[in-house]
Formats: structure tokens, sequence, C-alpha cells
């Protein structure tokens, strides 16, 4: 495998839409807990990069492995088009796993045991989505889980070993006792900053696999467009997006997130013009990447936007 096959087997230009929930994790706990803690943000960067590598690349050998359309098999899957090893393919894939799972337990040392059950959960969706007899990616969950995980769970856990666990959650043993112990409060102020963030992964993920929908069921994969029909997951789509700028607009109202923060609103004629496009033609070559634009679009608005109220208060105040 060359370098250049190794960057799109890995899709590495899609790889920015995995680091924003990150980014945006760092920027909001600097913003509202007023601390970040450089050393674990670099270490969960490093740990989160190699476990999106490894779900890429494990779902490329999955999807060759079983797909039951030979055309796709042998054209369209980059393992079957440049004749990789599969064998080749693993190993490197579990070099990127192993490298995950040895930073998370670094995390796990210098934060809390809690944050074991939280990746753990998080390698488990990852490693099972396209993997057993009933892989995850051939039920229609894969957009709850791609926001969940991805969209939610990076930005929590970004979060999370950036602020004090003792006051924002913790799993607390001693034998033989235990307890878990966190403030509600906080929990839902990230649940609802989060929003955008589940929303618009869950969005890639459906456009995903609206794109995909007939090679899909040639391939016996029944995701959501299969039950919903395309017409039904179109206005859906829209629905979800539109819900991302009124998540902010509440925020912000409720002092959760900056004033700032509402110039995602000058986002909204170019979101609504690719959610048009998309309406037009659903194409994975094509018209998708307006997902993953909307997505980058938004939530980069947003990082502008908490960058800028952080510069606000430390000149300001």
């Amino acid at each position: 495998m060359t370098f250049k096959l190794f960057l799109e087997f890995i899709r590495l230009n899609a790889k920015t839409a995995s680091a924003i929930p990150l980014i945006l994790g760092v920027l909001y706990a600097a913003y509202y807990f007023h601390t970040v803690n450089w050393l674990n943000t670099v270490i969960y960067f490093i740990a989160q990069m190699a476990i999106a590598f490894f779900v890429t690349g494990f779902n490329n050998v999955q999807d060759y492995r079983l797909a039951v359309d030979l055309k796709y098999r042998d054209t369209a899957n980059i393992i079957g088009r440049e004749h990789l090893s599969i064998r080749q393919a693993l190993r490197l894939m579990l070099v990127f796993l192993v490298l995950a799972c040895l930073l998370g337990l670094v995390l796990v040392w210098r934060t809390n045991l809690l944050l074991l059950f939280m990746g753990g959960a998080g390698i488990f969706v990852t490693i099972f989505y396209t993997y057993g007899p009933l892989p995850f990616s051939r039920f229609p969950v894969g957009e709850c889980l791609a926001g969940i995980a991805e969209g939610f769970g990076v930005f929590f856990i970004t979060v999370y070993v950036n602020v004090d666990f003792n006051q924002l959650l913790g799993l607390f043993f001693t034998w033989p006792n235990f307890r878990i112990s966190g403030n509600l409060v906080w929990l839902l102020v990230l649940v609802l900053v989060g929003l955008p963030n589940i929303l618009t992964n869950a969005n890639v993920m459906f456009a995903d696999n609206m794109s995909d929908l007939q090679q899909d069921i040639r391939n016996r994969r029944f995701t959501l467009p299969y039950y919903l029909g395309i017409k039904r997951s179109l206005w859906i789509y829209d629905v979800v997006m539109y819900l991302c700028f009124a998540s902010v607009t509440i925020c912000v109202l409720f002092r959760l997130l900056p004033i700032e923060s509402l110039l995602v609103w000058l986002t909204f004629p170019h979101i609504k013009k690719n959610l048009h496009i998309f309406h037009q033609k659903q194409i994975k070559a094509t018209t998708f990447e307006t997902a993953i634009h909307n997505l980058m679009l938004f939530q980069g608005v947003q990082m502008i936007a908490l960058a800028l109220a952080l510069g606000r208060d430390y000149f300001f105040n």
C-alpha cells in the first residue's frame, strides 16, 4: 500500500469533520468552564485521530468482505479496485486501534475510571458497526450512532479531559463500595450545546446512506432511507439541519453560548442552497459533499464565535 493509497484508504479528506467536535470541546471548556488541560487535549487528539483512521480502514475491509455486489467489490471498494492485501490492511488498522487504546488508558489514569467505560462504549460501536454476525451498519441505526458516538461523544470526552471530573462526573471506587457523582446541570448544558454536533454528524451519515441506497440494497444493507423512502428522508434531512439553528439560538438565549454564536445564521442561505442541491440528486461522488460542507460551515462558524468570545473576555474583562 503506497502512502497515497493509504490516505485514500483512511479518507483523510473527511477527517477534518472528525476533528471538529474535538476543537469545539476545547473551545467550550475554555469559554464555559474557564479551563484547558493541553496535555490531555493533545493525548486525546492523537487517540481520536487513530480511532478515526481505524474506523474508516476497518469499514473498507468489512465492506469488501461482506459485499454481495461483485461489481461494487471489485471496482468501487478500494480493497478490490487497487488489489490491496486484506491482511496487511487489518494489521495496519490494528496498530491504530492499539495506539488509541493505550492513549485512552493514559487518559483514564490522568482523569477518572468512568472514562474507561465511555471510551470502551465508543470502541465497541466502532468495531461492531461493520463486524460480527449482525453489524450495526446493516440496520437503520447508523445515523443515531454517528450522532451520539462521533458527534456528542467526542465533544463530551474533550470537555471531560479538560475540566475537573470531581465537579462534572466521576466514578469513585472504594472497595467494596462505589458511587457515581456529577453535576446534572452541567451535563444538561453539554447536551444542549452539543446538540448541533449530534445533528450535523447524523445528517452526514443520513446523506451518505441516501447516496448509497441502491448499492446498499444490492449488498443487503437496509439503512434508514430504505425504510423511510427518499422523499421522507429528504424532508427529515432538512428539518435536522434547521434544528441546529434553533438549538444554537436557544443556547444563546439561556447564556450557554456567547452572543457571537448567532453568527451561524449568516450561513443559512448557503446551507439552504446545499440542501436544495442534494434534493435534486443524491450522488456519492458529487452532491453528498454538500452534507460535509454544511457540517464544516455551520460548526466552523461556531468555532469562530467561541474564539471571538474568548478574545472578548480576555481583553475586556
